[in-house]
């Protein structure tokens, strides 16, 4: 497998290849290369380099780069050295269930388990971090930060990953999968041949923002800390290029990335991705709506032929089971609970009101629960209040501030050190309440959330449940209080429902995904036009007799106001 090349380079790096491989013939008697370029539509260039005693595991476009410099050094060739996929087996107590027995275990857990026709069974779910027989240093690490049960996407999704299978696992917000993949992944790098200087890692985990990144990268560091010299580099936007550059350049074992920095690193020659054997996708769905489906494909079709795709989402629309179907190889599908679905032990409260209204209804709301938690001797609950612009989330910040309360504000707008500080001061204090757009609405996970508040409802189904599924995670209660106007009945629809749903024990069921999504929001412009052009209709008039219109007036106007309660329902 050759090392990465992005497409605006492989014409140039290509030309750069075959000279460079004439060089080599005539330099070295030991090392026989052979260099093939064929056109493409006169425009691109593809190269494949066939090696039969070195493999370079530097990135070829980091080649052409250092080949136009005029201080330039010839670069090291390195061997990639063979992946190795364990042979991992749990206790025997695991090995002696019965199917019968696995399928009690599963239904407890609430997982769905599938496989693909003609494939093995998927392994048995594990219920204890010992049955699963990990690495001494990572149960160390296990118990120094007090995991003693799995989740149950953990008990299913852990002995997957630890077989070296493909995993496509489906969760609901809170169910603990970045350990589900984070601890198979160290076990993996720890049967590696070590990662030298000029190495690309050994694991690659893509998430969709810096702040998801960071909660995985801090999880990763949890449980590799008893391990010496097991480096991890997070690669993100809004940080300095140089500093990822320089560890990277060094060599680490996993890096944790979002995908268009990723790629930056890439094309500049910083890492490669001859050596990566374990590849994760967290919320893919997430970095399908926000445009990364390039980056994406990119790094999976340049990947090594021998690596294992583990791909995580909290929905399952038509896009992301495409993108399975083409990066997954015969996968087992995990779905635990009801995905994507309002959760029960989450209340959720409706407040109509006006636009005008919103921010005094918040101050008012949050106002008098620091009074009632001063009252009762407790602390002011964790709250986070989601608004739909950047400058509104520094205004009703700015607002509460001014009425004695910690808030902050989060938003893409914000420098990476800004974000981190207020993340930090709402984890661990002062702040107690976060004003946020959707940048935190999904991935972030804090723990003791009480309160959600939409000040701004969203504009889809789908993006209101993973606001809400910030409280009442991982089994603790919670509750939603959301502001609607007039604009919003199509989405204030929708939720009703889902909340009847919920409590009379039904499936919550609406579509995901970003198809889906354009729908929702062309049908609630539909109805949002039909409720203007009706407002634009002439009353109608009726002819009636001076002399009898005060008995039909009362009832024209309880007419008109049952029209008005349709409309608000």
């Amino acid at each position: 497998m050759s090392s990465y090349v992005p497409p605006h380079l492989r014409k140039s790096v290509a030309a750069t290849v075959a000279t460079t491989a004439a060089a080599t013939v005539t330099t070295s008697a030991t090392a026989t290369v052979t260099a093939t370029v064929t056109a493409l539509d006169n425009t691109t260039a593809k190269y494949k380099i066939n090696s039969k005693s070195t493999n370079n595991a530097f990135s070829n476009a980091e080649a052409r780069r250092s080949s136009t410099n005029n201080h330039s050094q010839p670069s090291r060739a390195l061997t990639v050295p063979n992946v190795v996929f364990s042979q991992w087996k749990p206790s025997e107590r695991i090995l002696r269930l019965k199917p019968e027995q696995i399928e009690e275990v599963r239904l407890r857990l609430n997982v769905d388990v599938t496989v693909t026709p003609d494939s093995p069974p998927a392994p048995a779910p594990i219920e204890s971090f010992t049955d699963m027989c990990l690495d001494s240093s990572i149960m160390k690490d296990i118990a120094t930060h007090e995991y003693t049960t799995p989740t149950s996407i953990q008990a299913q999704a852990m002995p997957v990953a630890l077989s070296g299978r493909d995993l496509l696992g489906c969760a609901e917000t809170g169910s603990g999968k970045t350990a589900a993949f984070t601890i198979p992944m160290i076990q993996h790098c720890i049967a590696q041949p070590s990662v030298r200087r000029g190495d690309g890692p050994l694991a690659l985990v893509l998430a969709p923002t810096r702040e998801l990144a960071q909660q995985i990268e801090k999880e990763v560091k949890a449980f590799s800390q008893s391990l010496e010299s097991f480096r991890t580099a997070i690669v993100v936007g809004g940080t300095n290029i140089s500093d990822q550059r320089s560890e990277l350049r060094a060599g680490v074992e996993i890096v944790v990335a979002t995908p268009g920095r990723f790629i930056d690193h890439l094309q500049q020659g910083n890492t490669s991705l001859t050596r990566i054997s374990y590849v994760v996708l967290d919320e893919a769905d997430r970095m399908l709506d926000m445009g990364f489906e390039p980056q994406i494909r990119e790094v999976m079709h340049n990947l090594p032929e021998k690596h294992q795709t583990l791909l995580f989402s909290a929905t399952m629309p038509v896009e992301i089971e495409a993108l399975a179907q083409e990066y997954l190889t015969n996968p087992v599908q995990v779905k635990v609970g009801k995905v994507s679905s309002p959760t029960e032990n989450v209340s959720q409260n409706l407040e109509k009101i006006t636009e005008n209204e919103k921010i005094d209804r918040l101050l008012s709301l949050l106002v008098e629960e620091s009074a009632l938690a001063e009252k009762l001797g407790h602390p002011f609950p964790l709250t986070i209040v989601f608004v739909e612009r950047k400058t509104r989330c520094d205004e009703v910040a700015e607002a509460l501030v001014a009425q004695g309360l910690n808030a902050v504000a989060l938003h893409g707008g914000r420098t990476q050190s800004e974000r981190e500080g207020a993340l930090r001061d709402f984890r661990h204090g002062p702040t107690n309440i976060l004003v946020a757009t959707d940048v935190a609405s999904r991935g972030l996970d804090v723990t003791g959330v009480a309160h959600v508040v939409n000040m701004d409802l969203p504009k889809t189904m789908e993006d209101y449940v993973h606001r809400i599924g910030r409280t009442g995670r991982a089994g603790s209660t919670g509750r939603a209080t959301s502001f609607f106007t007039d604009r919003d009945m199509f989405l204030l629809s929708q939720i009703r429902k889902a909340i009847a749903d919920v409590q009379s024990g039904n499936t919550v069921a609406f579509a995901t995904g970003k198809v889906a999504r354009r729908k929702e929001r062309e049908a609630a412009a539909a109805q949002k036009e039909a409720r203007i052009a009706q407002s634009k209709l002439p009353p109608t008039s009726i002819n009636v007799e001076d002399k009898y219109k005060y008995m039909i007036a009362p009832a024209m106007i309880k007419k008109e106001g049952a029209a008005d309660d349709a409309w608000d329902d």
